[in-house]
């Protein structure tokens, strides 16, 4: 049967598409909201999956950030100065900040487990905002809205635990 002959199977099955995966993923993020598809596809053609073992540095605090990062597999923990930050799964992103400015890392990102991951490098943004501003200000005021209510709640733990 010509169905379970491995030769000819590979013309009838669709092959997952990584792309579309990743796509996928970053319209699930507050980054992308309100921006259509096609605009976020865009963006995700120059990305490419970058493998890390368990244990492995991603990025260490006090480097230039290039720009954010996409968990597409795998777990990664966000720590500084040996305290655990917070603990990333597939869908969750981080490294934002480095979007819009040109600061070092606050933290360190390690693999916690094997993961897969794309970087959203500030560059591609750059010229893709200039390239489609309608849907970049739309982008850009999502990762305002973010940074700012992110911002928002490192205060509120500031300030409770000068209260207790």
């Amino acid at each position: 049967m010509i169905k379970n002959n491995p030769f000819w199977s590979n013309l009838f099955v669709k092959k997952s598409d990584v792309k579309s995966k990743i796509t996928e993923l970053w319209l699930q993020t507050p980054l992308f909201e309100n921006v259509p598809t096609s605009m976020c596809r865009k963006l995700v053609e120059n990305m490419h999956p970058r493998y890390y073992k368990k244990g492995e540095t991603i990025f260490n605090q006090g480097e230039l950030g290039a720009g954010a990062v996409l968990i597409t597999a795998g777990r990664v923990t966000i720590k500084s100065a040996d305290q655990v930050l917070a603990e990333l799964v597939e869908g969750d992103f981080f490294g934002e900040v480095a979007l819009v400015l040109d600061e070092p890392r606050t933290a360190d990102a390690v693999a916690s487990e094997d993961c897969e991951l794309v970087f959203l490098i500030k560059q591609d943004v750059n010229e893709w905002v200039n390239r489609t501003p309608r849907y970049g200000a739309v982008f850009m005021k999502n990762i305002a809205y973010l940074i700012a209510t992110r911002l928002k709640q490192a205060n509120q733990l500031l300030s409770e635990s000068h209260i207790s």
